[in-house]
């Protein structure tokens, strides 16, 4: 008999281990009866199916061997009931419990979240035993090994899908990656985030590729252009040459305009100088990234030459090189700003990617690194929302032309609206 109220002498832990326990037995007592209830109704559904005698044909059967369910709650003992379907071609299956199935859908997605975060597969079961139970099935290192053997088939598919969508922007960045088998110490992952005219972002691209070589860049773009990939309107990247020599020779590309990151651009100033100078100087660069007109930003920029131009050109000449390509986002809608100004989307959903080889050591492969990079940010890619102020990507589809984040009226746009 089950203590729903313990003695004073038991401790705090066992009081909610006694809790656990009652929740697993309530578990599998409703699971019990919901498997019982649903052969009973398909025993009642063919009652009056009978044969040349005038029994029935369809009539229970006992019950199944005993087998080990795994859910959320732990470890759940169950006994199917059996039925005896004697009609041609037909045989009764369980939606609630399957034939074979030993983990539920929760428990199945949850063994490749934990492995890409960083559990390694020879810590599986110890780790979930203390929350499922002893005796769990399918929380071996060999499930992840199958894991790992679909996720392979899926990217190899997700590389050769058509790209039919229209895309405004995208994202393009290289993230270093260690790697513990190879030569090279180190893979650099290629990553293109788009975003749609409907306002989603979508991933991509994901390549491993040499350095941010200009030859790695545009083998990713020309596969992209090989499955239907349109030019977007605008590219927003740091400071990486590769990528920016790839887009000017790559074909279609050519009205693309391009847009330098504003984070990477203000670490690269603030870089080269003295720390006790940097607070004043983020400052400014922050005002000059957040001004409200092209205007203004061009009047904080020459305050912040003025300051730092005589006693620290390097960081002045770091600031003004490519200047218009910084200064690019003010001839797109001011709503979209804050998406294009940076290359957060990519920077922000690759935290997990270097969590995950962080905690082992590095990815095995280059394969491997591409795979797990792949995979979690098609998790990432689950709640990512679309940008804000999407409705205004129409207008820039169409042709309208913006002027420090607002529209410029003229005749011909008018006419292009309409």
């Amino acid at each position: 008999m089950l203590k729903l109220v313990a003695p004073k002498s038991e401790t705090k832990q066992e009081v909610l281990l006694s809790l656990d326990e009652v929740c697993r037995r309530a578990a599998q007592e409703m699971l019990k009866r919901a498997l019982e209830a649903e052969a009973e109704e398909y025993v009642q559904r063919y009652s009056d199916v009978v044969d040349a005698d005038g029994h029935r044909m369809v009539v229970k059967n006992g019950v199944a061997r005993e087998r080990t369910v795994t859910i959320g709650s732990g470890g759940l003992k169950v006994k199917a009931p059996r039925i005896d379907d004697r009609r041609e071609n037909e045989k009764f299956t369980s939606k609630i419990l399957p034939p074979y199935l030993r983990k539920s859908p929760k428990v199945e997605s949850l063994l490749p979240l934990l492995y890409l975060k960083g559990l390694s597969t020879n810590d599986f079961k110890t780790a979930l035993a203390e929350f499922l139970g002893e005796g769990t099935l399918g929380l071996s290192p060999a499930s992840i090994v199958k894991l790992k053997k679909i996720w392979e088939s899926e990217y190899a598919d997700w590389q050769k899908r058509a790209l039919e969508k229209t895309y405004v922007y995208i994202w393009a960045d290289g993230v270093n990656v260690q790697v513990r088998l190879g030569e090279d110490q180190k893979v650099c992952l290629l990553v293109i985030i788009g975003v749609t005219e409907s306002g989603e972002k979508e991933l991509l691209a994901v390549s491993a590729g040499y350095r941010e070589s200009k030859e790695s860049w545009l083998g990713v773009l020309h596969d992209l252009t090989a499955r239907g990939f349109k030019a977007p309107l605008l590219a927003i990247g740091d400071g990486a040459l590769g990528f920016w020599s790839a887009v000017r020779e790559c074909d279609g590309f050519q009205k693309t305009k391009e847009q330098r990151c504003w984070v990477h651009k203000i670490a690269n100033v603030l870089d080269k100088l003295p720390k006790r100078l940097q607070p004043q100087a983020k400052e400014l660069l922050h005002e000059m990234m957040r001004s409200p007109t092209k205007k203004d930003c061009e009047q904080v920029r020459d305050q912040f030459v003025k300051s730092f131009k005589d006693k620290y050109p390097k960081a002045t000449e770091c600031l003004l090189k490519n200047w218009e390509q910084l200064v690019t986002f003010y001839s797109f809608p001011a709503s979209h700003w804050q998406h294009i100004r940076t290359t957060n989307p990519i920077e922000s959903s690759f935290s997990t990617v270097k969590l995950r080889t962080r905690t082992t050591r590095g990815a095995g492969s280059k394969t491997t690194a591409a795979l797990m990079a792949f995979k979690l940010l098609q998790e990432c890619q689950k709640t990512w929302r679309k940008i804000r102020g999407h409705e205004e990507i129409k207008n820039l589809l169409n042709g309208l032309e913006y002027k420090d984040g607002v529209v410029v009226a003229n005749k011909k746009h008018r006419e292009s609206a309409a």
